[in-house]
């Protein structure tokens, strides 16, 4: 029965939303109607007012299930379904408000009754729903509902995956059997091991496996055969997760090819209207940015001219996405010596010039400037401090040759430094903030920075962007990782 568990919580979650859905407008028709004194748009009986919405609650179900709220996707995943419990809500307010049109008629009596309704869905939908949640979790906890996993593999992917799943209270699986290397078996998890897969399949039975999962394709097809065969004729559940992080991440998609099914692997998910959503969306709040900060520009240019003396903006070329080259426009903090300027600068060479060789060598090292850099005036530390400097890039993005959120441009010369991942770092455009200014900055080594951008890159959601925004405020106020 557990392999009907997922569809048995679908359907309880469908009842009790109708059931949560009648509430909240009940609710709020009765605080408006019978507590508030102010007049009525119109007298709308309590029975029409119930009748209407009862006749509307299965199409406002409709909208859930296509949002995905009955998914298994979606539920296991709590800051997406509240994103999406938020836009359906909503929407069936929109439903109603549509109705009233179309039929003439008036179905909220007061204004305030579609608002309460409005917020009083969303809050006590998103408290069903962790009550819910928690339930679940303390039943799988108990072994309730859970599936008994077999994995089968021999890569680090099979590892990763049996460490994950054994926190049954959150995964609900328990992973009973690990076929493949002893080496792949975490530390601490009580599963059987199999060295040998035929002995697995032998014991599929006497372990009670309800679901399996493989990692690694054996070069034998008949191997592989034997583990589908054992799961089909068992109805246990069966998946297969490529053991190469590339086939997984980015954005796949499944079609029909000359009657075989093809799948397609992309890079990243940013592609296709995602994209053009990013590109508004960068458009319209850099064009608000512009008129808000236009002030902060003209004092910190002015500062810049008195404390500062040179040229205001600092100009550099770097690498966004494709490897395109785009001139990056900052306000500049750096005095450089002759001969080195903002489009040529060699730091290592330059320190060099200076004298200080220690610099060079630091530099070499750690593909960062130091943090005592004496090209730095006292000023150019201020906007550093504060990320006034990197202020301008705000034009960068209006123009289209950044995007607010997104891996961080390199220079030319640090290509050589990130290899063969330079291609997958620019499979999108490079952004003004990304999880790595929001994840320690300049606490952070040149290789723990690209690995985030890597992650960021094959695992792009718009809601990861506006977290990420929100999180570069907090990080900016507090001054962390900046130099």
């Amino acid at each position: 029965m557990r392999r009907y568990n997922s569809k048995v919580y679908g359907l309880i979650l469908i009842l009790i939303d109708v059931l949560v859905l009648i509430a909240a407008f009940s609710v709020a028709y009765i605080v408006r109607v019978q507590y508030d004194s102010r007049p009525l748009l119109e007298n709308v009986y309590a029975y029409d007012f119930l009748l209407t919405f009862l006749v509307i609650v299965p199409f406002w179900i409709l909208i859930f299930a296509l949002l995905g709220l009955y998914n298994q996707r979606t539920y296991n995943r709590r800051l997406v379904e509240w994103t999406k419990i938020a836009l359906g809500v909503f929407i069936g307010i929109l439903l109603i408000i549509g109705l009233e049109y179309i039929i003439d008629n008036t179905i909220f009596p007061a204004r305030l009754v579609a608002v309460y309704a409005l917020i009083g869905s969303f809050l006590l939908i998103v408290l069903e729903r962790e009550v819910m949640r928690a339930i679940r979790t303390l039943r799988f906890k108990y072994g309730k509902g859970t599936k008994r996993l077999l994995i089968i593999g021999s890569s680090s992917i099979t590892n990763d995956l049996a460490f994950s799943l054994a926190d049954t209270p959150r995964s609900g699986y328990e992973v009973v059997a690990v076929a493949g290397p002893k080496k792949i078996l975490p530390d601490g998890i009580h599963a059987h091991h199999y060295s040998r897969l035929e002995e697995a399949l032998k014991h599929l039975d006497v372990n009670d496996i309800t679901a399996i999962i493989q990692t690694d394709l054996y070069e034998d097809v008949q191997r592989n055969q034997k583990i589908l065969a054992a799961a089909q004729i068992r109805h246990i559940d069966y998946s297969f997760v490529p053991a190469e992080s590339e086939f997984y991440s980015g954005k796949n998609t499944v079609d029909v090819f000359l009657g075989y099914p093809m799948i397609t692997v992309y890079q990243t998910p940013l592609i296709g209207w995602g994209s053009i959503i990013k590109r508004i969306f960068d458009f319209v709040v850099s064009l608000l940015a512009v008129i808000i900060f236009s002030p902060v520009f003209i004092i910190l240019a002015i500062l810049q001219k008195l404390l500062n003396p040179g040229t205001i903006f600092y100009v550099n070329q770097r690498l966004s996405r494709f490897s395109e080259p785009v001139k990056l426009l900052k306000f500049r903090t750096m005095t450089h010596l002759p001969g080195f300027n903002s489009s040529n600068v060699d730091d290592a060479a330059e320190y060099r010039a200076m004298g200080r060789e220690d610099l060079a060598l630091e530099y070499e090292r750690t593909n960062k400037a130091p943090e005592d850099d004496p090209r730095i005036p006292a000023f150019g530390r201020f906007l550093r401090r504060t990320s006034l400097d990197e202020l301008p890039q705000i034009f960068n993005v209006l123009k289209g040759d950044l995007s607010l959120v997104g891996p961080r441009p390199i220079l030319p010369q640090e290509v050589k430094f990130t290899k063969r991942r330079a291609a997958l770092l620019h499979s999108v455009k490079s952004g003004v903030t990304g999880l790595w200014q929001v994840s320690g900055r300049s606490e952070l080594s040149f290789d723990e920075r690209i690995e985030l951008e890597l992650f960021y890159a094959q695992n792009w959601t718009f809601l990861l962007d506006i977290k990420i925004l929100f999180k570069t405020v907090l990080v900016v106020l507090r001054g962390r990782g900046a130099k």
